[in-house]
């Protein structure tokens, strides 16, 4: 697990430096436009989704840290592009190929953990590198935020780096060995017919990412006219009380079954929007302060959405819940900024009100599903 967790500070730190100037160096180095770097993004995003499929299928024949080293080493090919290519081509071919390796990874790195904790001990140890990895992801941030003022050289030293990262991240992980040769004789065909009603409910739950990193900024800069140190501020905030509260809050709620903190996330999550929509008139102090609540319903929410689905499923069948899982918050985050944005535009009432109408639906959907004992009845009730 040590040389596993290893991978992910390698992987996270890289993560870390490449997102906050892609787009940066597409239009710098490349000399591309903002919207055509937008769309090649978008697209290789989706590219990402239509493959999670085939590595649902791959996890389930038994594949787990050969599966995680196969994303991050398709990453580091999106970077080589990157760094060799010319032109819309090569950065649209380097965004399906860092789409394809980032889709793919949540749901990889769900199985190998999966694989080498069980119960509760799995819960704790899927939040604990959930911390682990946006703590890198943070300092990988403020590594390109301190460098990115040097220009194109430093952008494709940056990008360098990065590979380099992957690749060792790649082989840190390959060489953990790790599978489930249980699942290899399994062919029991696809996951609960229930699964579906999960899927679901989980779409206005993905949709919170965006509110932090869209909805908000947008918020504070054009519509209260706030000092953009405020998003900054925001985005760090949250980042540390995730990093600090996630493992013991995890732990603590142990004694509760999963699905219902999944539901109470929901409550928690709308009562934050509903905060948002409040605050919006009493300054950015209080968006701060509803903050720490929005933040408290995203740690329920990622502490017990995957560790339900896996706790719930066949083991033969791990593969394709996580992948559907992983393609129902793609979905959800895909549709987020559009809509939401779409929306604060209208009218933030409108936004705040769907929002948590959206969320609390979802959240009463898990509940009474949980209630009547019609699905996930091992992994609801564990």
């Amino acid at each position: 697990m040590r040389r596993y967790v290893a991978a992910l500070v390698v992987d996270s730190v890289g993560g870390g430096i490449l997102r906050p100037f892609l787009v940066l160096y597409a239009v710098t180095v490349l000399g591309l436009g903002v919207g055509q770097a937008g769309v090649a993004l978008s697209v290789g995003s989706l590219a990402g989704l239509a493959v999670l499929p085939l590595v649902g299928r791959w996890i389930d024949r038994g594949a787990r840290s050969a599966t995680v080293a196969t994303a991050l080493f398709v990453r580091v090919a999106g970077v080589a592009v990157l760094l060799t290519g010319h032109g819309l081509a090569a950065f649209a071919v380097a965004s399906a190929l860092l789409g394809i390796g980032g889709q793919a990874f949540p749901a990889a790195h769900a199985a190998v953990v999966a694989a080498l904790r069980q119960g509760r001990e799995r819960d704790a140890a899927l939040a604990m590198t959930r911390s682990v990895r946006n703590a890198g992801m943070g300092s990988g941030a403020l590594l390109a935020m301190l460098a990115v003022a040097g220009g194109g050289n430093v952008l494709t030293g940056l990008l360098a780096g990065t590979a380099v990262a992957f690749l060792v991240a790649g082989g840190l992980a390959l060489s953990t060995r790790v599978t489930a040769v249980e699942s290899r004789h399994d062919h029991d065909p696809g996951t609960p017919p229930s699964m579906a009603g999960l899927l679901v409910a989980n779409l206005p739950f993905a949709m919170c990412f965006s509110v932090l990193e869209v909805v908000l900024p947008a918020l504070l800069v054009t519509r209260m006219h706030a000092s953009a140190a405020w998003p900054a501020a925001l985005f760090v905030a949250n980042t540390v009380l995730v990093i600090v509260l996630q493992v013991p809050l995890v732990k603590w709620l142990s004694r509760w079954a999963r699905g219902t903190v999944w539901a109470a996330a929901g409550v928690v999550l709308g009562l934050s929007y509903l905060g948002f929509w409040a605050g919006e008139a009493m300054g950015a102090m209080a968006i701060a302060v509803v903050g720490v609540v929005y933040t408290l319903g995203e740690i329920l929410y990622t502490g017990s959405g995957t560790a339900l689905v896996i706790a719930a499923t066949p083991p033969a069948q791990v593969g394709r819940a996580l992948v559907r899982f992983q393609l129902s918050t793609g979905l959800g985050m895909a549709c987020a900024p559009a809509a939401l944005m779409g929306l604060l535009d209208a009218s933030p009432a409108l936004l705040w009100g769907c929002l948590t109408v959206a969320t609390l639906a979802a959240a009463l959907a898990v509940s009474r599903r949980r209630s009547a004992g019609r699905h996930f009845s091992a992994g609801v009730n564990a």
